[in-house]
């Protein structure tokens, strides 16, 4: 069943939140204010509650975001309320994703960064700051063109050293200023 629009608007809004709090507010990417501010994202909210819907919908926004002009629409968020709510289930179909991005013959177009709201990285507990850096309220495929990302890698001196940086960010605020952040 679709989400009501009251529950839609929710949802965008509390992506926003988390763009403009933390990854943006912490400079978690420093990519990112600038296709914000210039109001280049699209945010999809998939009504999906399964990984078949998940990539019948993510077919449509991969193609969408391929054939828009990069100047009006950038990237987009796939964001994903009804489904893959269990991280392990949502790291599996990161799989089939990456793999439609092949059979699309999109790779090296496209690419997809993922969020969760249980985000883990290999080798880390489950509540080690961290993770936090891939955290969002809810699953998200970001899709993300590879030109705009060269772009942005040539402009930003040291963006290696982004990952790094923005785990000493999340160790230094702690999870209290994280919370602190996402309730504001």
């Amino acid at each position: 069943m679709p989400l009501s629009a009251e529950s839609h608007d929710a949802v965008v809004a509390a992506t926003r939140h988390w763009l403009t709090e933390a990854v943006i507010g912490l400079n978690l990417c420093p990519f990112a204010k600038a296709v914000h501010v210039k109001e280049q994202i699209r945010y999809a909210v998939s009504d999906a509650t399964d990984l078949e819907g998940v990539l019948a919908d993510l077919e449509t926004e991969l193609n969408a975001l391929v054939a828009a002009d990069p100047a009006t629409l950038d990237t987009t968020l796939l964001i994903l309320p009804e489904a893959l709510g269990d991280f392990l289930e949502y790291n599996d179909a990161l799989f089939f994703a990456e793999r439609m991005l092949k059979q699309l013959r999109l790779e090296g177009v496209l690419q997809i960064a993922s969020f969760h709201p249980e985000y883990r990285f290999e080798g880390t507990e489950a509540d080690d700051i961290e993770n936090y850096t891939n955290r969002a309220p809810y699953p998200i495929l970001h899709l993300l063109r590879e030109d705009s990302i060269e772009r942005a890698v040539q402009a930003f001196p040291d963006a290696e050293d982004i990952y790094e940086r923005n785990q000493e960010t999340l160790r230094r605020i702690g999870l209290a200023g994280w919370n602190a952040l996402m309730k504001r």
